[in-house]
């Protein structure tokens, strides 16, 4: 009995020592596993950088419009335009407070050579488009410069033209577009208010004979007007505000 009691303890024991090394080897198994099947941490996918518009600089255009930059043959624009783009003359327009988007087109259309100009057209081939946007900000900061009408005498026509068009020969309101003070629209319509006669005047003269080309709008509306129509309403504009 003692000799079978103690084979019993020895085969308790035996079975006992493989219990534990069975669930030693599954729990190592187990941790391999488990290690296995984490799925590993996904590095963070890269984003592509996308180029974003070039920032305008004011400051900078200020720079180029009173001084030019000769290392790149850009002539300064206050020559012929005035300190803050109030020119002195009718021969250059006033470009202070105009809308910058406005502004940077016809820079461009010159430097395409879409808006006939021997002058501008040889100001705008030294300047990139960041130039044209930084010059643009620049003015359209500026104070507006006011004017007033010179001539009495047709200032009525003027108004009539401006404010109602001419519905006889299908000439639209100028005021339609550019508003009634002539402030016009940002990024459609230019500002005209204060604007000097002289200039609206030439400017409505190229448009008719087709040295302007840059607005299909305005050549049309312009072929329907007289000599005396044009002054008058450009007369008319520079007393606007």
């Amino acid at each position: 009995m003692r000799q079978t009691s103690q084979i019993s303890k020895l085969t308790g024991l035996r079975a006992g020592f493989a219990a534990l090394s069975i669930f030693a080897l599954i729990g190592v198994s187990g941790t391999v596993f488990a290690t296995d099947a984490a799925p590993m941490a996904a590095a963070p996918e890269a984003k592509a950088e996308v180029p974003g518009k070039p920032k305008v600089d004011p400051a900078a255009g200020e720079a180029l419009y009173s001084n030019g930059d000769a290392t790149r043959g850009v002539t300064a624009c206050i020559t012929c335009h005035g300190p803050k783009g109030q020119s002195a003359i009718g021969t250059w327009p006033k470009l202070s407070a105009q809308h910058a988007a406005y502004l940077t087109k016809q820079l461009k259309n010159f430097k395409e050579g879409t808006r006939a100009n021997p002058i501008m057209m040889g100001m705008a081939a030294t300047l990139t488009q960041q130039d044209m946007q930084n010059i643009s900000a620049f003015l359209a900061k500026q104070p507006i410069s006011q004017g007033v009408a010179q001539d009495k005498e047709t200032i009525a026509l003027g108004q009539s033209i401006y404010r109602g068009g001419i519905a006889a020969k299908g000439v639209p309101a100028c005021a339609a577009c550019h508003s009634p003070t002539g402030a016009g629209i940002p990024a459609q319509y230019p500002l005209l208010g204060g604007q000097w006669a002289e200039y609206n005047n030439a400017q409505l003269l190229a448009f008719r004979e087709g040295v302007r080309t840059n607005s299909s709008q305005m050549t049309t509306i312009a072929s329907k007007l007289s000599d005396k129509e044009m002054k008058a309403v450009a007369d008319y504009i520079a007393g606007l505000h």
